[in-house]
């Protein structure tokens, strides 16, 4: 069969992309634009948490308070609401990006750093610190944070049933070694009464104490964390469809899973330890993130660094709202929103029948 050649002066059209292409395109500036989106959104919940507390400023005034010196709420925006809003922007990120790692690692839609038992783990090991060895400040008890933090993840993993553990003995391990753990906080601040008062808003999860030099002390946990946790988003995506298939695509299961441990240990130890222990951060973030993300992390751990600093801000500065004159401290806020969302997470069908 003979092609016909277009007429002279003429040249052929460009064949049109497959439609693969087109809907593959369209995925991706959906998802740039809503990525986009939710960095607008962080913006305003900064401005939002430098602006509310006690006397709430105008944005002119957190402004001035921001950028002159000589304004009357320099002092206040410097010393009170900036390292706090800080502070929450670094541990939102640390624990939303955990969450998601974890996630992703154990196939389980139920992990998270406060219900596997990770943030009590580092929070049972910074009280000892606190109560018995008389350490203080985040430079002192952040590596016990970061031991207890390893300890706990490679303790639940194994209770769970290492390589064959399912969500429900993981979710099962974890609120087993959360009780044990929590008890004996507990029990270490009835013991010491000089701490109690102390300990009181950090075992519950409080940005209340921020400042500028703890902030600058968990950068670099955090910092490294996030690097570590952006770099396994293909190994990881390759690891979902099992360990001979990762093989065959370049990766190396044993040491993604060893880079994911370290990544969940700085960001987790790091964030308790500046913080206390925060939950449902790392289970409400990822959960919420994949409803418009699907399962790339290439995608979902991006969206997760912004949205639960969103989740988180907007937390502390709603407990802010309702706790006036005083505060809700940000932990107890992030446990009433979440309560619900773990409820429907835990009778869906994929978990039940896991």
């Amino acid at each position: 069969m003979i092609k016909s050649s277009p007429p002279e002066g003429r040249t052929a059209p460009p064949p049109s992309p497959p439609a693969e292409d087109r809907a593959s395109g369209a995925r991706t500036a959906l998802r740039s634009a809503g990525l986009l989106g939710a960095l607008a959104l962080l913006l305003v919940l900064l401005v939002l948490s430098l602006g509310f507390g006690a006397r709430p400023l105008s944005v002119g005034e957190v402004w001035g308070g921001l950028f002159d010196s000589g304004s009357a709420t320099w002092a206040v925006v410097h010393e009170m609401r900036l390292p706090r809003t800080l502070l929450g922007l670094l541990i939102g990120a640390a624990l939303g990006m955990a969450g998601a790692v974890m996630q992703a690692l154990t196939r389980n839609p139920l992990a998270d750093p406060g219900l596997l038992g990770i943030n009590a783990g580092a929070s049972a090991a910074v009280v000892t610190a606190i109560t018995f060895l008389g350490v203080t400040g985040f430079t002192g008890y952040v590596w016990f944070a970061l031991v207890g933090a390893a300890a706990v993840s490679a303790l639940v993993y194994a209770i769970g049933g290492g390589r064959g553990a399912t969500p429900a003995r993981l979710a099962l391990a974890g609120a087993a070694l959360n009780a044990a753990l929590y008890s004996y906080v507990n029990a270490a601040m009835i013991m010491e009464s000089a701490s109690l008062e102390r300990m009181r808003f950090w075992t519950v999860g409080s940005l209340a104490t921020a400042r500028m030099d703890t902030v600058v002390q968990v950068l670099p946990f955090v910092a490294g964390g996030l690097l570590v946790a952006f770099a396994l988003a293909r190994p990881l995506n390759a690891l979902a469809l099992g360990d001979d298939q990762a093989r065959a695509l370049g990766a190396r299961p044993e040491r993604v899973r060893t880079a994911c441990i370290v990544a969940i240990t700085l960001l987790c130890g790091a964030a308790t330890a500046a913080a206390g222990p925060i939950v449902f951060v790392g289970l409400m973030v990822p959960h919420l993130v994949r409803a418009l993300t699907g399962p790339d992390l290439r995608w979902t751990l991006p969206y997760c660094a912004v949205l639960a600093p969103v989740l988180l801000l907007g937390s502390d500065v709603l407990g802010r709202l309702l706790g006036r004159p005083g505060e809700l401290q940000v932990g107890v806020v992030t446990a009433v929103l979440g309560g619900p969302l773990f409820l429907y997470v835990l009778r869906s069908r994929k978990v039940a029948a896991a």
